[in-house]
């Protein structure tokens, strides 16, 4: 189901509202530890502040495969994976099945949105964490476009437990577990808990959410997934 949204909001099936994709990914990203300030948001959006540095890509240690080929967590460690950039995130429970785009910070100092012309095409943060690096991957995606409902449209039904599979460029599946579905309010956006740096491999996706403002052409709120690297497998 698409992210609650009031009777003034674009319905799921029909096209957004024009103009509606200026501010509707719109949200801080802070890289925690770092003191920087980054910025998601839709093509269009107005830009604030100056543009800061890239945060460093986590260095994590490659995962030892076991006999069969996939290395799962035990209490005592976590699997964790080289770099190795995402080719394809498909999510089963919400039948998403997409390919990757990455996003770089724009001359604004706010990072680049994926492009609004694709429905089924997710982005991810390319000079952070690559996805079962250690430390934390973010990837982006539009739950609705111009033209009618995108990628993302379902997020927020995810369940605890069900399973994000992120295909990457070394021919490695990092397999994710989702812990917890949040939304937030834009206005008062957790960055620390979403973007702070972890000793594990984790995971964030994020969309819009809440209510569509007519009047500010963006979603109120942003429909985040927080999941844990759960095990490694040859694609």
């Amino acid at each position: 189901m698409a992210a609650p949204q009031t009777t003034d909001s674009p319905s799921p099936g029909a096209a957004a509202p024009t103009g509606s994709l200026g501010r509707a990914l719109f949200w801080p990203l802070a890289a925690a530890g770092l003191g920087m300030t980054l910025i998601y948001h839709s093509i269009g959006s107005p830009a604030d502040g100056k543009a800061p540095a890239p945060p460093a890509a986590a260095v994590s240690a490659a995962a030892s495969p076991s006999a069969s080929g996939t290395s799962k967590a035990t209490p005592n460690a976590s699997p964790s994976l080289p770099r190795s950039v995402p080719t394809r995130l498909r999510i089963p429970a919400i039948e998403v099945n997409a390919p990757f785009t990455p996003l770089s910070i724009g001359p604004s100092g706010r990072l680049d949105a994926p492009p609004p012309n694709d429905k089924n095409l997710v982005g991810w943060f390319k000079d952070g964490a690559t996805p079962g690096e250690l430390g934390t991957s973010i990837v982006a995606g539009h739950v609705d476009t111009t033209t009618g409902p995108a990628v993302f449209l379902q997020l927020s039904s995810l369940k605890p437990g069900a399973t994000v599979d992120i295909t990457r460029a070394d021919g490695t599946v990092a397999s994710f577990a989702v812990d917890t579905v949040e939304t937030f309010s834009k206005a008062d956006f957790p960055d620390e808990k979403v973007y702070a740096d972890t000793p594990d491999a984790q995971l964030r996706l994020i969309t819009c959410g809440g209510n569509y403002d007519r009047k500010a052409k963006d979603y109120e709120d942003n429909v985040v997934v927080f999941a844990h690297l759960d095990s490694v497998k040859k694609g």
